[in-house]
Order: structure tokens, then C-alpha cells, then sequence
């Protein structure tokens, strides 16, 4: 989706027996957000997606395993002089993008693998929605003539972003060059990745180009029935482009025989149920001999074959007509949200208000009205775009809630891992969300991982406080603000979790002596202590605190 030129369901009775032949592909349909983490979670069987013939899975898998294996074992080879000055700049500010784009021009201008793989590999730790930069290091192995590298490349970049159909189409034409045609299992390769494609992008708006390159591969395969599946497919789907796809599917039927573009089933069905209208029509039955074959048998007189011919490819496309006037009745209602789409695409610039009140308000729309793999695209949609607005993950997140737990899970750590590893409030969510789980150490790593990224926020490390406490682990909420006193930056930031500290070892743990003296401590180390509160500890010692305190003042 990561063009500017890019992207229900109820269908008629009737339609049914024309749908047939995609039956199989609609249930793999069934549970979308089940599919759509499958696609982006590739990264854990990258050789197992759709468009990987079985008897490849186990060649690749070994040949990764021997490239990764030489990576580590082979010594750093020598960089290009400049590189060392590029790399210090993002290595020291992983979040300037700027200067990832200056070492990824410098890497493929000097045309340097190692360099190039070193600096792309990193750059997409940080930045994985750069759809273009997956292009560029597909094409930078290609020149090499590292093709198997190459289509790993890719592969990683539809793992990433499987939404992304540019990258899918620039990957199914990297297979078109690249595969061996004299293949017998070539087209099924090719057939596959458009199947893996469509299903994970194929409800984009802005997903035309892709159906509109599967149509015309079928079409060029002579797979005349497969052209009417496909076709099947995408007047259902709300796009940009759906007049289009309706106007060319008509073609289709009027430029070929019915029984080339039908399946067997589909033809006898059809057949008999215009055999079957005529005759009530009529009123009467027809005279002997009369009668029209009710299976695949060819009609001997000509003029009625070419009346067959004619009532069939009308009734194929009045069965679709009702198709199209539903799907067009959904486009309507996301046309104005898919225009007020400004910016599509990854980008680290921030965007304007009003896309962002239009993101909030499609989502809006899309819950209430669409279904559920509707919403979950448009979430796929929106977090690519707005990847840096933690507003949106947490919504996502919520939503996802009601559907799937691993779904939740697989938000989350998106958000926290790659896009918003300093952001506290989707942290916090997370860990919550996972304490209410029962993984309270995976809550706790959670919070301590980001603490140890971002350090000085008092609010993480009084969550950590609260879930050791809520747990029964008070030793180590003690220890946790003892170990905050310590290591305070400041003395007002010492004082004020020494207070905290007093609070804890007198209201929890009823340890009146301790909080005493982590109390006069405190005011030994800031005799100014104006910010540590007269009555906020109900214990004897706080009026002698108070009244150093005001002396101080």
C-alpha cells in the first residue's frame, strides 16, 4: 500500500453457484486477522509462505543458514574510507533519519556488498516501512548476481510490510526474470505469490494494480476459468479502480465461450437454469426432441448454440451487475476517507492535523460499519503511515482486544520494539496487558527493558514498584526505591523517592523505625526539602520533618 497510486461482502443467492471455483480461497479468507499476523510474522518460517514449492523449503533454509553461518564466522571486511563517518552519525542517533539516507546513498554508490549490507540490514532495525530502501537492497544483490540474497531480501520486506503493493509487485516481477520458464513449477511459483499477495494486500483501496497484473498473468497462461475466479474475487472488494474491474470483466465474457471461462460445475448449473426459466416461461413442455442437453454435451443446432451462448453470458453478467451495485455502494462510503489520504506511506515527517483526524475517523467508520478483516487492514493501513503516532497502535491494540489475544501481543510488541521504543504510554499498556494475562515476569521485562532505554522517568519505576507490590514481592519494591534514592540524578529526584520509599516501608510493610530513617535521611541530604509535602506520611516522625523543613524555608 505503499503507493500514491494505490486501495463486502453480502452477495446474492445466485451468486453462490458462480463462486464455486474460488470457494476454497474464500475460507482461507475466514479468519483474517489470524492470516494477517501469519504474513507479518513471517520472519519466524520465511521459506514456508505461499509461492515456495515444498521441494525448495529445505534448500533455502540450508543456504540461509550457511549464509548467516559465514557472516559470523568470516572477519569484518575492509569499508569504503568514507563509511566509518556515516556510520558514527546513526550509530550514535539511530532516530536521524537523515543520516541513514546519506550511508545508504554513500554504501550504493560505492557499490560495496559488506558496507551496503551492514548499513541496510541496520537501517531496517529502525525503520522497516521504507518500502523504496527494500528495493534498492533487492536490486544492489541482484547486480551482484546474488539472486537466492536477493529474493531473501524481498522476502524480508514483505515480511515486514505485506501490505506494501509496490514491493509485492516489484517482487513477482523479480520472479519473472529470475525463474527458469522451461520450469513446469515456474507458473505454479508465480501463481502462488500472486495468491499470497492478494490475500495479504488484496483489500487494500489502492490494490488495483496487483489484480490487475494477476488478471493479465491468467490471461497470458491461457487459464481463461482462473481470469473469471479472479475477476469473482475483486468485484467484491472495494477499490479505487472497481468501474474498471467491472467494465474489463465484461469484456472477458463477451469475448469468450462460456464454457471456456466457467467451470464444469458452474456451466451444467447455469445450463439447466436457463433450461429450467424458459420452460416456465413458456408455460408448456417442450416438444420432443427439443430439449437441451442438461450436461456438457455441445448443442448440434447452431442457431440455438448461439442463443445458449448469448442468454448465458447475459445472465453471467446480470449475476455480477448485482456484485458490482453492492461493491460500489461500499466505495461511496470510503471514498471521501480514502481521498482525505494524503500520504499513504512511511515517512518520519509529522503529519498534518487533518490527516490525522482523518485516520481517527476511518477507523472510526470502518469499526462501526466494516467487517472484521476490513478493520484489521485498515489498521495495517494507517500504522504504516502513521507509524510514529503512538495514539494509533493503542487503538489498534484495544480494538484487536475483543478479537484476538496474540493479536493484542503482536501490536504491542510491533509498537514498542521497532517504532516507539521511547514512547512510556504504549509500554505501559503492553505491560499492563500482560500482567492482566498472568505473564507477570513478561510484564516485568517489559518495563525494565524500557527503563534501561529510557532512564529518569519516575513513572516506570514506580510501575515496577506497584507490580512487585501487587504481587507480593515487597522486598523487592523496596529494594526497586532504594535503588532509585540511590541513584537520583538530582536531590529534589532523591527526596522525592525517599518519600515514596517511607510511605511504602510504613503503609505496607509497617516498618515505622525504617521509614523513619529513610525520612531523616532524606532531609539531611536536602535541607531545602520544600518539595517533600507536609502530611503526606501519617506517621510520628513527619512533624519533625516538617518543622526542619520550615526552618529551612
Amino acid at each position: 500500500m505503499q503507493s500514491e497510486d494505490h486501495k463486502e461482502d453480502e452477495s446474492h443467492a445466485e451468486n453462490e453457484n458462480m463462486g464455486k471455483a474460488t470457494e476454497a480461497t474464500s475460507e482461507q479468507l475466514a479468519d483474517f486477522s489470524t492470516e494477517i499476523m501469519s504474513v507479518t510474522e513471517m520472519e519466524q518460517s520465511p521459506d514456508n509462505s505461499p509461492g515456495t514449492p515444498p521441494q525448495e523449503e529445505k534448500l533455502q533454509d540450508s543456504e540461509i543458514a550457511d549464509a548467516e553461518a559465514t557472516k559470523t564466522a568470516d572477519p569484518e571486511p575492509s569499508f569504503p574510507p568514507e563509511f566509518e563517518k556515516f556510520w558514527k552519525v546513526v550509530e550514535t542517533n539511530p532516530q536521524d533519519f537523515t543520516g541513514w539516507v546519506y550511508l545508504l546513498q554513500y554504501v550504493e554508490q560505492e557499490n560495496h556488498l559488506p558496507a551496503a549490507r551492514k548499513a541496510f540490514d541496520s537501517f531496517f532495525t529502525h525503520y522497516p516501512y521504507c518500502y523504496g530502501y527494500w528495493k534498492k537492497y533487492a536490486d544492489l544483490e541482484k547486480r551482484h548476481s546474488n539472486m537466492k540474497q536477493s529474493d531473501e531480501v524481498y522476502r524480508r520486506g514483505l515480511q515486514a510490510i505485506p501490505l506494501s503493493v509496490d514491493l509485492w509487485i516489484h517482487y513477482i516481477n523479480f520472479l519473472k526474470e529470475t525463474l527458469d520458464t522451461s520450469d513446469p513449477e515456474t507458473a505454479g511459483t508465480i501463481r502462488g505469490t500472486y495468491e499470497h499477495a492478494v490475500l495479504a494486500a488484496g483489500t487494500d483501496f489502492r490494490s488495483d494494480k496487483l489484480w490487475e497484473m494477476y488478471v493479465n498473468w491468467e490471461n497470458e497462461q491461457g487459464n481463461l476459468k482462473a481470469v473469471t475466479a479472479v475477476f469473482e474475487r475483486i468485484l467484491g472488494i472495494p477499490t479505487q479502480l472497481y468501474s474498471h474491474h467491472f467494465q474489463r470483466f465484461k469484456e472477458h465474457v463477451q469475448n469468450n465461450l462460456p464454457r471456456d471461462i466457467l467451470t464444469t460445475e458452474q456451466f451444467v448449473q447455469l445450463r439447466r437454469e436457463l433450461a429450467s426459466s424458459a420452460n416456465s416461461h413458456s408455460g408448456e413442455d417442450p416438444p420432443p426432441g427439443d430439449d437441451l442437453p442438461s450436461g456438457t454435451e455441445d448443442i448440434t443446432d447452431p442457431a440455438k448454440l448461439i442463443t445458449e451462448i448469448e442468454n448465458m453470458r447475459h445472465r453471467i453478467i446480470e449475476i455480477h451487475q448485482e456484485m458490482f451495485n453492492h461493491n460500489e455502494h461500499e466505495v461511496s462510503k470510503r471514498w471521501t476517507f480514502e481521498e482525505g489520504i494524503k500520504r499513504p506511506y512511511f515517512h518520519v515527517k509529522p503529519l498534518e492535523k487533518t490527516q490525522l483526524k482523518n485516520w481517527k475517523e476511518y477507523l472510526d467508520f470502518e469499526i462501526e460499519n466494516g467487517t472484521h478483516e476490513r478493520v484489521v487492514v485498515l489498521f495495517e493501513r494507517c500504522v504504516i503511515s502513521c507509524a510514529l503516532y503512538e495514539e494509533f497502535w493503542i487503538k489498534y491494540a484495544k480494538y484487536m482486544e475483543n478479537h484476538s489475544i496474540e493479536g493484542v501481543r503482536h501490536v504491542y510488541s510491533r509498537a514498542c520494539t521497532i517504532h516507539l521504543s521511547k514512547k512510556p504510554m504504549v509500554h505501559l499498556l503492553w505491560a499492563a496487558f500482560e500482567e492482566q494475562q498472568g505473564n507477570i515476569n513478561e510484564a516485568r521485562r517489559i518495563l525494565k527493558t524500557f527503563e534501561e532505554n529510557v532512564s529518569g522517568l519516575a513513572m516506570i519505576r514506580l510501575r515496577r514498584v506497584s507490580l512487585e507490590r501487587r504481587h507480593g514481592n515487597l522486598e523487592e519494591a523496596e529494594h526497586l526505591l532504594q535503588e532509585a534514592v540511590k541513584n537520583a540524578k538530582s536531590n529534589y529526584e532523591a527526596s522525592f523517592f525517599a518519600v515514596k520509599l517511607a510511605r511504602h516501608l510504613f503503609k505496607i510493610q509497617k516498618s515505622l523505625p525504617k521509614a523513619r530513617k529513610v525520612l531523616m535521611e532524606a532531609i539531611d541530604r536536602d535541607r531545602v526539602c520544600m518539595h517533600l509535602p507536609s502530611g503526606l506520611l501519617d506517621i510520628p516522625s513527619w512533624p519533625l520533618l516538617r518543622g526542619s523543613c520550615g526552618r529551612q524555608r
